[in-house]
This record gives C-alpha cells, structure tokens and sequence, in this order.
C-alpha cells in the first residue's frame, strides 16, 4: 500500500498544508550569516541549519508531512521505509509521534550512528547489501506481507510537500532580514528536498535560481537535467556522502526540476570533507559529508556568486564519530 496522496500533482497549497500540518512538531530552523563564510565565498550566504532539525535533517518534515496523512484504519498496519538512514530516522521518529509502527530498510553500511538512531527511535531496521541486493523489491514485499503503508524517501507527494517547507521558511526568514536570495543550493539525492524547495521558490521567490548539488560519482540529476530524460548513475556506493547516492532521480522531483532548476554542480569527496571541518570548526555546526554538499559547491567557487545572495541548506548532521575524525585529522 501507498500514501493516499501519492498520484496527485504538488502545488504550492500542499507545501502551504504541509507547513500548517507539521507545525506543531517540526523545528523552524534558523536561518545563519557568518562573516568568514561571506568572505570566502565573496556573496552573503544564508545558511539554512537543517542539520539542527528534529532527528538531525530535513528528513523529519516530510515524513511527518506524509505519516499524517495516512488514513486512520491503515495507521494500525503501520508504514514500511528504506533509507541510507536520515529518512529512516524522520519515519522512526514520526510513527513513534503518531503512535505508529515502523519498518526500515537500511544498507548494512550504513553509518552505525543512523542505524543505532533508527533503532532508538522505535523502528525495526532490516539491512540489505546496497551492491546485490534491491531496497524498493524488500520494502514492497514486507508491505504486501503487513498491509503497511510504504513511505518513499523522495518520490512521494506529501514528502516533497513536506520537504518544500524548507523553501518557504527561507524566503520568509530572508524576507525578514530585508533580503531577496540570487540562488539557492541544496544537496540533491532522489531530489524529494530540492524538487520542494524549488516550488516553493518558484511561488514565494521567482527570481530566485535553484541549483542542485550531487557528489562527483552520483551526479544523474545534472546529466539527467543536461539529457532531458532520467539517467542512473553506474556506481552503487563509493561516496563519502551516503545520503546521496541515489540510483536515478525520482519521477515526481525531476518533472519538476526540469522546468524550475537552474544549472547542476558536482563536489568531489575531499570539498565536501573540507566543507565539514568548515563547518565544525569556523561554523561551529555538526554537519555530515551529504549534509554539507551545498556549502562544499560555495567554498569550492563551483558558481559565480560574487556580490550575490545566496541560500545554502545544510541538509544533516547525523556523523558518525568516526568520519568527523577522519574529517579532522585532515587539517
């Protein structure tokens, strides 16, 4: 079983929904400046902390977004998910809210934090092997098993009207300072997050331009926006950015980018790795690697921002305390 919702276009009322039905349990993140970041990047940057939210990502938002809006005879059947982790912790923490029961399907590489996390949350967690075996084929049987409702970590409605809210809250907090943003960057996976966002810009801030950003190795959205048409990428794993290596894009995130994106930036893994020791010691802000793409792409001078104003999210900060180690022991 899917989501009610999943089959419907995405309007900026479901974003405006979303916002209204989440309200009372996800966090307004705030909205930060720093100077040193300002002056590397030559441009005001805005700094969207989405590594402050609830469960540590943005993650939080849309399946909150989506869980409540599973019917009530079907909440007793509970949803199934799978996820390199971040999402798995947003259902996790959102079927507990709900008084809902979670399934997870996670790599068995995945970050041993977001496992343990998930696991915390009330969630039962199933690993598969990310090079052999198909996450979307495990979860569809465990619902044709349970009857549970199936949350998809990006190519769903009501997660990307849930995700979209990061968009509206930027404007607004930007309108707040007096400030109308250039661009805005985000890091981009299945593209639930950015395909929200750019709606929401595309509504609230028309002249504002949204980029993607996509480690080195799984950039098939910028080919697929370049081509025309949704491309895989060849790797299955090789990114220090776990969170963002989807196959393909979704179907729903890239019918929207592909009229409202701007143009695509790639990070290696070493820029995203200095963007989170950036992050932690000038920043002073816990950032994971697929977290920190966005500002990787702006202190790398991936595009031309000079005197622009500029909006980054930083999507995450669920790091294992080993990779913030290894982040560190670089400098």
């Amino acid at each position: 079983m899917t989501p009610a919702s999943s089959g419907k276009a995405i309007t900026i009322k479901d974003i405006e929904a979303a916002a209204a039905r989440i309200g009372g349990e996800a966090l307004a993140t705030p909205l930060l400046r720093h100077p040193l970041l300002d002056e590397r990047a030559g441009a005001r940057v805005f700094i969207k902390a989405e590594n402050l939210q609830r469960s540590g990502s943005f993650k939080f938002r849309g399946a909150f977004n989506c869980l409540s809006l599973v019917p009530g005879e079907a909440r007793t059947r509970g949803v199934v998910a799978c996820s390199s982790g971040n999402h798995a912790q947003g259902v996790a923490a959102s079927a507990r809210l709900l008084g809902m029961t979670a399934t997870i399907v996670m790599p068995a590489d995945a970050p041993a934090i977001k496992l343990e996390r998930t696991r915390g949350f009330g969630a039962k967690v199933v690993t598969y092997d990310r090079e052999t075996e198909d996450r979307d084929a495990i979860a569809t049987t465990l619902c044709k098993q349970s009857g549970a409702t199936l949350v998809h970590p990006f190519n769903d409605p009501a997660v990307i009207a849930g995700q979209g809210t990061v968009g509206l809250e930027m404007v607004a907090q930007a309108a707040a300072l007096g400030v109308e943003l250039d661009h805005v960057l985000a890091c981009t996976g299945g593209g639930g997050l950015s395909s929200g966002i750019a709606l929401a810009l595309a509504s609230r801030s028309p002249s504002t331009l949204f980029h993607t950003v996509e480690p080195e190795l799984f950039d098939d959205y910028k080919r697929s926006l370049d081509a025309g048409t949704r491309l895989s990428n060849a790797a299955k794993s090789g990114s220090v950015c776990d969170a963002l290596m989807s196959q393909s894009p979704g179907e729903i995130g890239f019918s929207i980018l592909r009229r409202l994106a701007g143009e695509g930036v790639t990070v290696s893994d070493d820029e995203v790795l200095d963007a989170v020791a950036f992050a932690f010691t000038e920043l002073k802000l816990v950032v994971e690697p697929g977290g920190a793409a966005a500002l990787a792409a702006v202190l790398s001078g991936k595009l031309a921002l000079t005197n622009t104003a500029v909006g980054i999210v930083l999507t995450g900060g669920n790091i294992d305390p080993q990779m913030m180690v290894k982040v560190l022991s670089r400098q």
